[in-house]
């Protein structure tokens, strides 16, 4: 379900294992569907293409997380589903993946469920500055607005139509970390090693793993395990976290899907998250999550194509980026490059984290991304 470059990259992680896979998708074409063995262009709700997805396959998974909950329950009656549309429903909605987050003994920023103008002006000073994010359907910092005041809340609260919104409190971030793990069938978890995140307009730009732990690994571990446990999750799954200048862990938001932070994985790790998806799926044991180099992986996006400051387009220098060592590009198949959409990624190993970085840096060099990596 979805036809984006997650599902591609699952496309590819299946077909390795022998598998057949069908991509049900609105769009004519896309990432997904270019390399599936089976499109089926239709609306996600489309109940004659959702029973025609479930007679082809035995099992059936999301690339994005707003495929309606309702359509995997009508899946499930016909075939397995993972995750299960109860998760994916909790987690589509930032009230209620919040109030589950906290249900779990797990802590989150102070925040307030906006449904009307009067939750705003009721909601206290601690709360500002802070960030007005709409419940459901944002992405990317989509959706997003940052409020210095309950007057700038209650304007950015209009714009966004007056949807239900949630409001948290502005931070002192440290640092951003994510957990990826797959849990299968029987409940068994694997997980990857923890991720340190570097973000850059609100989408993630650069993700560094070293051979030794990141800090509060521990910490992050035990939460990550204790939400997919809570919501009786099945499939891969990421935990966002923020660490705060004096020490504390909190969950960001939850992907009920592998996660661009766990890219590293296809080329720094025994098991990818894409084929633990399909292994999952497969009701097949979990593969190891053993980091086998340091790693950075770095996002491309289609501002690369875009050298000047004008709108003229230039195809960027994929030979130079492969000449650099321990360099695997990854490019997604989009026929239109676009500033802000994700094109692609390079992941970056080395000897040592120092060598990984160096070598990202390079590639930053040779692409002209506007964030470096860093020991």
């Amino acid at each position: 379900m979805g036809g984006g470059q997650l599902g591609r990259m699952f496309c590819h992680a299946a077909q390795s294992l022998g598998y057949r896979v069908a991509v049900l998708d609105p769009a004519p074409e896309g990432p997904a569907a270019s390399v599936a063995d089976m499109h089926i262009q239709a609306d996600y709700d489309d109940e004659t293409a959702l029973i025609k997805l479930a007679q082809r396959c035995r099992a059936v998974t999301t690339e994005f997380e707003n495929v309606p909950a309702k359509s995997l329950l009508t899946l499930a009656a016909h075939c397995r589903v993972t995750p299960g549309s109860h998760a994916v429903e909790i987690v589509q909605d930032r009230i209620a993946e919040k109030a589950f987050i906290v249900s779990q003994g797990v802590a989150v920023a102070p925040y307030a469920a906006i449904r009307a103008e009067s939750d705003l002006r009721a909601a206290g000073p601690h709360l500002f500055p802070g960030i007005l994010k709409v419940a459901r359907l944002g992405y990317d910092g989509k959706g997003q607005a940052r409020v210095r005041s309950l007057d700038e809340a209650l304007k950015a609260f209009a714009e966004f139509g007056g949807v239900p919104c949630v409001l948290e409190a502005m931070l002192d971030l440290k640092q951003e970390l994510s957990v990826v793990l797959a849990r299968g069938l029987d409940g068994q978890c694997a997980v990857f090693p923890v991720a340190c995140n570097v973000h850059e307009q609100g989408i993630l730009a650069v993700t560094t793993v070293d051979m030794q732990a990141a800090p509060m690994t521990a910490r992050a571990t035990e939460a990550a395990l204790a939400i997919a446990r809570g919501l009786k999750y099945e499939g891969v799954l990421c935990v966002e976290f923020f660490v705060l200048g004096d020490g504390q862990l909190l969950v960001n938001e939850i992907a009920p899907r592998p996660h661009n932070s766990g890219h590293f994985s296809m080329n720094a790790c025994v098991t990818s998250q894409f084929e633990q998806q399909a292994r999952v799926m497969a009701g097949l044991p979990l593969g190891s999550t053993r980091l086998l180099a340091p790693v950075v992986m770095l996002n491309i996006l289609g501002d690369v194509w875009y050298p000047g400051v004008d709108d003229t387009q230039a195809e960027p220098n994929w030979a130079g980026v492969l000449a650099v060592p321990g360099t695997s590009l990854h490019l997604y198949g989009k026929r239109e490059a676009r500033r802000a959409r994700k094109m692609g990624h390079v992941n970056c190993t080395g000897t040592t984290l120092a060598d990984a970085v160096s070598h990202a840096n390079q590639v930053v060099q040779v692409l002209r991304l506007p964030v470096s990596a860093t020991l």
